[in-house]
C-alpha cells in the first residue's frame, strides 16, 4: 500500500509541475502566482498544498527538470575523438551538436530557461534561494560545457601554437552572448521566413556562423 501511496503523491507532484511547465510558457516566472498554477492545474486551492508548501518550491522542481532535460552529453566525446589537432572539425561538430539539442528540447524549453535567466537578475535574492535548495543541479548544464569548452580551447591554443586575437576568457564571453541571441530567436521566432527571406530563428544557420567566427578568432595572426 505503502508503494501505491508514494505512486500517487509522485503522480500528482508531476500534474502540478506540468501545469506550472505550461503557465510559465505563456508568461514569465517572474510574473506567476500560485493562484496561476492552480488554476492550471484543475485543483482546489487547499489541495495543491498537499503536494507543494509555497510556488518556489514547484520553481526549483521545475528547475531541476528542465536542467536534467539541457545535457551536452557529447561534448566531450567529440572532443576526445578529435582531440586538439583536428580542433576546427571538434568545434564545427559542438555547435552543431548545440544547434541539434535547441531544436530537440523544443521552443518551450528555451522560452523557460530564457525567463529564468531573467527572473535571476531581477529577483536575486529569491533565484538564489530556490538555487541553493537544488543544491549541485543548480550548475546548469550549459555552464558545465561552457568550462569544459573553455579548457579545449585553451589546449587548443596551446597545442598548435596559435596565437588568436582574443583571450580565452573572451572568446568564451562572446558564445555565451552568442549563444543568449540565438537562444531568443528560436524561442521568440514564429518558425517562418521574414520578409527579406532569412530564418530568424535557425539554430543550426547561426550556430554556424558561430563556429566559424570561433575558428577565425583562434586562427588569429600569423607570427
Amino acid at each position: 500500500m505503502a508503494k501505491v501511496t508514494e505512486a500517487y503523491y509522485a503522480q500528482k507532484r508531476k500534474e502540478i509541475l506540468d501545469a506550472a511547465y505550461r503557465v510559465c510558457v505563456r508568461k514569465p516566472i517572474t510574473s506567476v502566482t500560485m493562484k496561476d498554477v492552480i488554476a492550471e492545474t484543475g485543483y482546489s486551492h487547499g489541495a495543491i498544498y498537499k503536494y507543494y508548501k509555497d510556488l518556489d518550491e514547484i520553481i526549483r522542481d521545475l528547475l531541476i527538470t528542465i536542467n536534467r532535460t539541457y545535457t551536452f552529453d557529447d561534448l566531450e566525446k567529440i572532443i576526445e575523438k578529435h582531440g586538439t589537432k583536428d580542433w576546427e572539425n571538434a568545434l564545427r561538430e559542438i555547435f552543431s551538436m548545440l544547434a541539434d539539442h535547441m531544436i530537440g528540447v523544443g521552443k518551450d524549453v528555451v522560452k523557460i530557461s530564457l525567463y529564468c535567466a531573467v527572473f535571476a537578475m531581477s529577483e536575486p535574492e529569491r533565484a538564489k534561494q530556490i538555487s541553493e535548495k537544488i543544491g549541485e543541479e543548480s550548475v546548469t548544464p550549459l555552464l558545465s560545457a561552457i568550462n569544459s569548452l573553455s579548457v579545449y580551447l585553451s589546449e587548443v591554443i596551446g597545442a598548435n601554437k596559435l596565437h588568436p586575437v582574443r583571450s580565452v576568457e573572451e572568446i568564451i564571453l562572446f558564445i555565451v552572448t552568442y549563444y543568449g541571441g540565438i537562444e531568443d530567436s528560436f524561442a521568440l521566432s514564429d518558425d517562418e521566413e521574414s520578409s527579406s527571406g532569412f530564418t530568424n530563428g535557425n539554430p543550426k544557420l547561426h550556430f554556424s556562423i558561430l563556429a566559424d567566427s570561433i575558428i577565425l578568432m583562434l586562427k588569429g595572426v600569423k607570427k
